[in-house]
């Protein structure tokens, strides 16, 4: 830990980047390394993401959770940000962020004036209307080879169960390309498809998603009695799996964050200072992408480490990239869609948008900076 009780993402030995490769090491993938330390000898394993919990949210609801917490507890980290689009992609690519290039929720691409919005994979504000399909092609935006293009060149069948909004977007093309994918249209039917696709192929990997509990968290906070609930339905979810798993089988229950809930809340579309010589403001309100006009960096990092003072840290491009925040090595198209500025929440503060990002400013619970918190999520296995 360094910066303000920030958790370095543990990539190459206990991150979202090494999970996957882990899985398929395991199952006799050529040229694979169980980075993790899993040893499964298994023949099919499914992994559940549990959208927003965290590790340590999990550990103090135990009792809500009895059969996620009767598994043996051990933890990964995320990649920075500890955000939606980072986070499947980093699980999807096996790699860490600073190599897939989805840096953020929303980032500013070279050459674009509007921001990137990673997650919807669409350009935010006016102008003129862009395919960001055909513009930005996932192969583009993460040229890397995903775990399931990995897995079916080995002969094993990969399938993705998850929403069928998540079918063919990009986030699932630049993460998840080079398997099937079939939609999953309510609880009874994603622990269905699940059981199916395990039962598809002499070896298989499943992927499934699951993102009631962030919504949750978003909207009434991680704290609240409604998460809970949402809890204890998402430790049924993983019993439901972890029953309908066919002999030699593995069930792996990991988050792509954690979160917090936001008190301390810092307008850059009001406060009188934060946007002199700012050309564009991305991220999220736990982690911020702030450009800058040419030859400003060194005024702007001056202005908001003086405003936002011991709640948040300031780092340079260069500063975040040389600490690991993104991984030990960083391309050159990663480098150019973080900001010149990266900013930390490192209590329960945020930099809010009110007037345009109203949506995002009423959310009670947020995620995105490296405290354990949002950055500790767990693993769990069951084996069959």
């Amino acid at each position: 830990m360094t910066d303000h009780n920030l958790l370095i993402p543990r990539y190459g030995d206990g991150s979202l980047a090494d999970l996957l490769p882990s899985v398929l090491a395991c199952l006799g993938a050529p040229g694979e390394t169980d980075r993790l330390g899993l040893a499964l000898d298994v023949d099919h394993v499914c992994v559940l993401l549990v959208d927003g919990l965290g590790a340590t949210a999990l550990a103090a609801e135990a009792a809500t959770a009895p059969f996620l917490s009767g598994l043996p507890p051990a933890t990964l980290t995320t990649g920075f940000p500890s955000t939606t689009a980072t986070s499947l992609t980093t699980l999807g690519a096996g790699v860490p962020p600073g190599e897939h290039g989805v840096v953020g929720y929303q980032v500013r691409l070279p050459g674009e004036e509007r921001l990137f919005n990673m997650l919807r994979w669409q350009l935010v504000g006016d102008g003129p209307k862009v395919d960001a399909m055909t513009a930005f092609p996932s192969e583009r935006i993460q040229p890397c080879t995903t775990v399931f293009e990995r897995a079916s060149a080995a002969g094993i069948a990969a399938v993705q169960v998850a929403p069928g909004y998540q079918d063919g977007s990009g986030l699932t093309k630049a993460g998840w390309r080079g398997g099937g994918f079939r939609a999953a249209f309510s609880v009874g039917d994603l622990v269905d498809g699940v059981a199916q696709a395990l039962t598809s192929a002499p070896k298989t990997l499943v992927y499934t998603y699951h993102a009631d509990l962030d919504s949750t968290g978003h909207a009434r906070g991680p704290a609240s009695r409604a998460w809970r609930y949402e809890l204890a339905n998402v430790d049924r979810i993983a019993a439901e799996l972890a029953a309908v798993l066919p002999p030699r089988s593995a069930l792996i229950v990991t988050a792509d964050h954690g979160m917090v809930e936001l008190v301390d809340r810092v307008d850059f579309g009001t406060h009188p200072y934060l946007s002199d010589d700012v050309v564009a403001l991305a991220g999220e309100p736990r982690a911020r992408h702030v450009y800058t006009e040419a030859g400003a960096l060194d005024r702007v990092a001056d202005t908001w480490r003086g405003v936002l003072g011991d709640r948040f840290v300031v780092r340079t491009r260069a500063e975040a990239i040389e600490a690991g925040w993104f991984g030990p090595r960083v391309t050159a198209d990663a480098a150019a869609r973080i900001g010149d500025l990266v900013v930390l929440a490192t209590g329960d503060a945020g930099v809010i948008r009110s007037t345009t990002e109203p949506m995002q400013t009423l959310m009670i619970g947020h995620h995105g900076s490296l405290t354990p918190e949002e950055v500790l999520v767990p693993l769990r296995i069951h084996r069959s």
